[in-house]
């Protein structure tokens, strides 16, 4: 409860301040003028499309035999994973996305969203899970027929068979199509023979290739009748009853990793190891006995990014697993700092709680906006993917879609997971470094998102080579003309950039003051037009200075794509900011509760001027914002965290945690209780009459 004696009731936007510098402002939603929002509607619409399988994801993941235990070392951290995989087949929490026949639901969007609930459990559970019937699983699903099916599938779902995703090598992780590892066809007998023919080409990095694994889909250069036919999967044996190697299969246990450490990631290499012919995945690409290829995609560019988009699902569910850790971690260290009180304001009254901190607000709130922005995009991803892995909307324009969603949100929201639980923990201070408040471990589990199912800068260069793909598909066919114009346009427009947006009213006189000058000025509309028109214009710019790269050698036009590459990257990045945005609005279009839209309102905003903001430098240069207005932007982003300070609470309980899901001791009250301990204390001491005068204020003693 807020202490009423020192802190006002004066509405959430008074930007008065005491002597020491913090807020007078409520400390809750209940003690403001401002509109509240309905914390159940916020929450289903936080949950999204799959909300009910995430509250039946979340009621399994109270169990505590399904959370992590910290007092654990490696070797028993993965022998308890190994158990909570059979607790999640027990509880039918990992077969939603296979087919009815074998006792799944085929239904892709729940099982993801079932899955990424599993990150407040123990990540490590989460991804050993991926790794079983996403990954593997998947693969054998996805890229395999009927025959496959019928023989492996049940005994994956049970979890009979562990297997291992064999597909990142030491040499060549996010360049799949240079893997070393080939696959030689043997017509005499009818095998394929393995070989990982240089120590750069053993497959890295495997989950239960260190331990549990007993078969692995291997993925190898197929070749046949001396053509190389690029990357196919194999399902390939690894240990017998006895959980020894099979002939001509070794391995090392890749040890103690940085986080994750519940998962028995190791190496796998294989000389001269001989699969049958029909234990290739043989959907998209087949060899019959003689060894002749054949495959209904005529194009090996095309056939290759059509099987490693059958695989999309390991970025979707990271998306969304990374903002739920989010979503967590904030939940934790904005509880703490509304509970908290360190320093008083100097003119004796009560220690100040820390979220009344001007500073405190500034590094919680603008990350708390993009969780929500990220948490809207993941839902209309997930319906996206769902909508592709059912068949629904299932083109090849709709894959190529759901591949450039993935590699442009993928990198944001594990990006900024790192942000947000490094951000937190420092934010709790001391309590923030202990395990036991999650926020340590969690920040150590979720490192390795930014690199794997795709380093996070490389799949950024995907979309950025989208992009540029998009904007030369607006000249095709276009004759000279057209093409003077457009090029006129472009200066017309850089030059009217130039002299400022004045349509986003730069005078400040105009509107009386630069704070009601930012409030009008930017609006939905305007701020969409800054993020849009920032992606639009870098895309542009690149183009324009990579038109002469067909005409030239190409050595030097990879030299020219190489300068480029950096400010591409951006560009994407900046596609991505804008997605999210976009996500976001999208979603307060569904609010029907008044007070619940004003306030997701201030908070989109808040998003959308951050992303301003943090970008500032490019508006400036680029003349879309005037310096005056640059400076009102981040005013306005001050204001913005003060009108939103009694809502954080609301806010944070909106993202549906349970006690059970956060497990963070200084998030359950029990910092509040220290608190009220003491100042019930120095209460009564000075009650009592009792208390020592401060050196400061005591009497000057008298000479005799």
């Amino acid at each position: 409860m807020a202490d009423t004696a020192v802190r006002s009731r004066k509405p959430s936007s008074d930007k008065r301040t005491p002597a020491g510098g913090a807020t007078h402002a409520p400390n809750s939603a209940a003690e403001a003028s401002d509109p509240r929002i309905d914390i159940a509607q916020v929450t289903d619409l936080l949950l999204g499309t799959w909300a009910d399988t995430r509250r039946v994801a979340r009621e399994m993941t109270k169990n505590p035999d399904l959370w992590r235990d910290d007092s654990l070392g490696m070797d028993a951290h993965r022998e308890r994973v190994l158990g909570q995989l059979h607790l999640l087949v027990e509880q039918g929490g990992v077969h939603r996305a296979f087919p009815k026949a074998y006792g799944g639901e085929e239904n892709n969007g729940s099982n993801i969203a079932g899955f990424e609930e599993l990150v407040t459990a123990d990540p490590s559970l989460q991804i050993k899970a991926g790794v079983q019937w996403g990954l593997f699983g998947s693969a054998v699903l996805q890229l395999g027929t009927k025959e496959h099916h019928d023989k492996w599938l049940p005994g994956i779902m049970s979890l009979e068979i562990p297997g291992a995703f064999a597909m990142t090598e030491t040499g060549h992780g996010s360049d799949v199509a240079a893997i070393g590892t080939t696959a030689t066809y043997d017509p005499a007998t009818e095998e394929f023979v393995i070989q990982t023919p240089f120590r750069g080409a053993w497959k890295d990095y495997l989950g239960n290739a260190a331990l549990h694994g007993i078969a692995a889909t291997v993925f190898a250069q197929l070749i046949t009748n001396g053509v190389n036919h690029g990357v196919h999967c194999f399902y390939v044996p690894l240990r017998d009853a006895n959980g020894d190697f099979l002939p001509g299969i070794g391995g090392e246990d890749d040890g103690l990793k940085g986080g994750l450490n519940g998962i028995d990631n190791g190496r796998l290499h294989f000389d001269g190891v001989r699969v049958p012919r029909t234990n290739l995945l043989n959907k998209y690409g087949d060899v019959a006995a003689d060894g002749t290829y054949s495959s209904d995609i005529s194009s090996p560019g095309r056939r290759f990014f059509t099987m490693l988009g059958t695989l999309v699902q390991g970025r979707v569910s990271l998306d969304g697993s990374a903002m739920w850790a989010s979503a967590l971690g904030l939940n934790i260290a904005i509880t703490y700092a509304t509970q908290r009180r360190q320093f008083d304001s100097g003119a004796g009254t009560d220690e100040v709680v820390l979220m009344d901190y001007g500073r405190h607000q500034r590094r919680l709130f603008p990350r708390l906006a993009t969780t929500y922005a990220g948490l809207f995009a993941h839902d209309e991803f997930l319906q996206k993917f769902d909508a592709v892995f059912s068949g629904k909307s299932d083109t090849d324009a709709d894959r190529e879609d759901l591949e450039t969603l993935a590699a442009a949100l993928k990198p944001l929201s594990t990006w900024h997971a790192l942000d947000t639980l490094q951000e937190s923990r420092e934010a709790c201070g001391g309590n923030g470094f202990l395990f036991e408040n999650r926020l340590v471990g969690l920040r150590a589990d979720l490192d390795i998102f930014a690199t794997f199912e795709g380093d996070n800068n490389v799949l950024l260069q995907l979309v950025g080579k989208r992009l540029l793909t998009d904007y030369g598909r607006q000249f095709k066919d276009k004759d000279a003309r057209a093409l003077a114009a457009f090029a006129v346009g472009q200066t017309a427009g850089k030059f009217f950039h130039g002299a400022g947006l004045r349509q986003l009213g730069q005078a400040v006189g105009d509107l009386g003051s630069t704070a009601r000058s930012v409030e009008r000025g930017l609006r939905a509309d305007q701020q969409h037009e800054l993020l849009a028109g920032r992606v639009q214009q870098m895309v542009a710019d690149i183009a324009g200075r990579l038109r002469s790269a067909a005409k030239l050698p190409r050595d030097e036009a990879a030299a020219l794509f190489n300068a480029n590459q950096s400010e591409l990257i951006e560009a994407a990045r900046a596609h991505g900011e804008l997605l999210q945005w976009e996500a976001f609005t999208d979603a307060l279009a569904r609010i029907t509760d008044e007070g619940s839209r004003q306030v997701l309102t201030w908070l989109r905003d808040l998003f959308g001027l951050s992303m301003i903001e943090k970008h500032l430098a490019w508006y400036l240069i680029n003349g879309r914002l005037s310096a005056q207005r640059g400076g009102a932007v981040s005013s306005y982003i001050d204001r913005l965290c003060v009108r939103l300070r009694p809502h954080s609470l609301d806010l944070v309980e909106a993202f549906g945690f349970a006690p059970e899901h956060v497990r963070a001791p200084i998030a359950t009250g029990a910092e509040k209780a220290r608190q009220d301990e003491a100042r019930a204390y120095y209460a009564a001491l000075e009650a009592s009459g009792s208390a020592p005068v401060p050196e400061k204020k005591g009497k000057t003693p008298t000479r005799a």
